[in-house]
């Protein structure tokens, strides 16, 4: 059993969406790329026990069921699919080092509602919080949930205070950013009672691979990302329409790992694409390639060489949370920065 978004998000949330005006930043013909308005869809998580599960999504993140099936269930944020739960008997947690999820990224609009969705986590149970970081780009604190899926909240600065250097890649770094400071600046009473109806999307997802040139071939060539930024062979992040990343992929915990074992956690991961833009010539690079495609009422079911399943599927209005246009990467500042690590 499964959920799509757009069995679930009747009423889209009017928010400031990404422009899809932003030209390709690798100079590759747009045929050969996803559609700059692409955004991340619901990720679904397999679970033991649902109810644990489902209860900290909605304690600690003030997430509310949108769709129920037995103990099945879609969590989300005004309408909008976020986690998916399914239960799942039988199956092993992951170890640390197999291939799968390394966090799902929870976008929010304003910084006062991030900073609500972090003080009601942290109140509920401070142990679950791992850090938080600047990343030039944006703003994160990190937790894990009861299964040990990692999770991202995050809000992002406006696009033309992002820096692009000559080779094309964006500048992201690891910068300690003080979260009882955060919130002493940026919480409000008004946030923490909207904690349940405040706009939020799935920003990126970032998985943990066997190999990032191996991703590279994947996500860029075969399936149409174009690379924002790399740290050598440890880490690739990739996106369309000059995002900072809708994905990433990471071998910190994972070098050389083979595909994935049906484990809890980690069950699928949505892509939407605007209507009519994209999904054939995604399913004719993919299929070139030799991947086996699936369409299913989901929409376009594909596994990356480490057995994640991407479900593509397309929508009117991609549902998420966007930023403010700035320029294109092309025309960015120049900037050059030694990082060595970015969540």
């Amino acid at each position: 059993m499964s959920f799509t978004a757009s069995e679930t998000a009747a009423d889209p949330v009017a928010l400031r969406r990404q422009s899809m005006q932003h030209q390709p930043i690798s100079g590759r013909p747009v045929a050969d790329l996803l559609p700059a308005g692409l955004s991340m869809g619901m990720v679904t998580l397999k679970s033991d026990n649902v109810a644990r599960l489902r209860a900290y999504y909605e304690q600690a993140l003030g997430l509310v069921a949108l769709a129920e099936d037995g103990p099945h269930v879609v969590l989300g944020r005004s309408g909008v699919p976020l986690v998916g739960i399914e239960e799942a008997r039988g199956l092993k947690l992951p170890t640390e080092g197999e291939a799968g999820l390394y966090h799902v990224a929870i976008l929010f609009e304003e910084a006062a509602d991030l900073a609500a969705t972090v003080y009601s986590a942290v109140r509920l149970d401070p142990t679950r919080f791992v850090g938080s970081s600047d990343h030039l780009v944006s703003e994160a604190f990190y937790f894990q949930d009861p299964d040990n899926n990692g999770i991202e909240l995050y809000v992002d600065r406006p696009r033309d205070q992002w820096q692009w250097g000559s080779d094309r890649q964006v500048a992201m770094t690891t910068i300690y950013l003080p979260w009882d400071r955060y919130l002493d600046t940026h919480l409000t009473e008004e946030a923490v009672n909207r904690l349940t109806t405040a706009p939020a999307a799935v920003g990126h997802v970032h998985l943990q691979v066997g190999d990032v040139l191996e991703a590279e071939d994947f996500y860029i060539r075969e399936l149409g990302f174009e690379k924002t930024t790399a740290l050598g062979t440890m880490a690739l992040f990739v996106s369309a329409g000059g995002y900072h990343h809708h994905m990433a992929m990471n071998t910190w915990n994972s070098t050389g790992v083979g595909p994935r074992r049906n484990t809890l956690g980690l069950g699928s991961v949505e892509i939407t694409l605007p209507q009519g833009e994209g999904l054939g010539s995604a399913e004719d690079r993919l299929k070139s390639a030799g991947r086996a495609v699936q369409r299913t009422g989901r929409g376009l079911e594909v596994r990356d060489p480490w057995n994640t399943l991407l479900v593509l599927s397309e929508a009117e209005v991609p549902a998420g949370v966007g930023t403010d246009a700035g320029p294109s990467a092309e025309a960015a500042p120049e900037t050059k920065e030694d990082t060595p690590r970015v969540n």
